[in-house]
């Protein structure tokens, strides 16, 4: 077990993968709460919404009509945050001066994608079964291998395709442009900005490398050169297993654990046990695995507060294009950032010194990932559905 003192003491805690730290408070959790409250999510939408721009056969926003889906679906963003085509910017002031030391600025072109992860309206993650999102983890892998570099080490692994992935729609084409990244991400309920509550995710590709995968990856490259070839996430894994301290669930292929140098309260990563790249390293049983994973810990989140749980959750591995070095260095691994801290009404929130100094938690990861693993079994709401 971690030293009983740090659950009492104000203390930093070092970010390995971020070259970062993070203030931690256990005793305030103690502290009287008069602030903000989110309202405790309902249950009560339908299995179709005829006004639901995401549900199968229905008009979206732009016009395009949605296929009668059955698993996934996948569209092109009708409002990208980055396009393929847009005006040039060649910035010509290169002469020294304040303005060209300090003023940077550069255009970025990329892709936007929305997936459908289930055509019923009234799902979400936490309600699907493993069986039902490995066709997820199967449309994210066959996005991420059609936009692959050819000479990425991981193209030699990748299964070839010239095929746009299941559901995609018609204007599917290949990329006018080889891009950097690609962020897989999901931002579930109004708490995180999510505008439609039909489960889906979204696709970003751009042609830079963004900054949260960027810092992640300096620090994997620095420790395997340190480190003779080492693994950062492959030797924490191996760390956290034999701890088994802020374990909350694992299988074959994955530990999903509140990380040592966690942020939010209830955040959770789940990586891979052994040293994979990306999603093109998984056989169909890493597949497996990692749907189960998602399903145990997204169905643990909303039991914990019995509330449909808010977070954002994201995928990161390797670039799309990159050095052997930096393609060598990623681990896969997934991120999920909930705001929940001590009911589905309470949130945390990121001010103040959190802003202007560093990052500051309340409870400790140990107890977090206690609490989650005490949440597993039937999701609540079955329970009171009687289903």
């Amino acid at each position: 077990m971690p030293e009983s003192i740090l659950d009492d003491i104000s203390h930093r805690r070092y970010n390995p993968l971020r070259g970062s730290w993070v203030l931690v408070s256990p005793h305030r959790t103690k502290r009287p709460w008069q602030g903000q409250q989110e309202r405790a999510s309902k249950t009560t939408l339908p299995a179709y919404d005829p006004s639901c721009y995401l549900c199968p056969g229905n008009k979206r926003a732009q016009g395009d009509t949605n296929p009668k889906y059955e698993k996934t679906f996948v569209f092109v963003n009708d409002y990208s945050a980055v396009k393929e085509e847009q005006a040039e910017y060649n910035p010509e002031n290169k002469d020294g001066s304040l303005s060209s030391r300090l003023l940077h600025a550069e255009s970025v072109t990329g892709k936007c994608y929305v997936i459908t992860f289930d055509p019923s309206h009234n799902l979400t993650l936490a309600d699907l079964t493993t069986a039902q999102i490995v066709p997820i983890i199967h449309t994210w892998t066959m996005l991420y291998t059609a936009h692959l570099s050819p000479k990425s080490p991981l193209a030699r692994v990748a299964s070839a395709t010239t095929l746009a992935p299941h559901g995609l729609a018609d204007s599917f084409a290949t990329p006018t442009a080889q891009y950097r990244y690609m962020q897989i991400f999901e931002n579930k309920g109004a708490a995180m900005g999510c505008s439609n509550p039909h489960p889906h995710g979204q696709v970003w590709t751009t042609t830079s490398l963004p900054e949260e995968p960027f810092l992640e990856l300096e620090q994997l490259q620095k420790y395997r050169r340190e480190q003779g070839g080492a693994n950062l996430l492959e030797d924490y894994a191996t760390l956290e297993a034999s701890k088994q301290e802020r374990i909350v669930f694992e299988n074959g292929s994955f530990l999903a654990l509140c990380p040592w140098w966690a942020i939010w309260p209830f955040e959770v990563m789940i990586v891979s046990k052994q040293h994979k790249r990306a999603l093109v390293d998984f056989d169909d049983k890493g597949r497996d695995d990692l749907a189960e994973a998602i399903a145990e810990i997204t169905r643990r989140y909303d039991n914990l507060f019995e509330t449909h749980f808010p977070y954002s959750m994201g995928l990161h591995q390797a670039p799309l294009d990159g050095t052997k070095e930096e393609i060598e260095a990623s681990h896969f691994h997934v991120h999920f950032y909930p705001p929940l801290l001590r009911g589905a009404t309470v949130r945390k929130f990121l001010v103040g010194y959190e802003m202007l100094a560093e990052p500051q938690r309340d409870i400790t990861p140990e107890q977090a990932a206690a609490r989650l693993r005490n949440c597993g079994g039937e999701l609540y709401r079955r329970k009171l559905n009687g289903n």
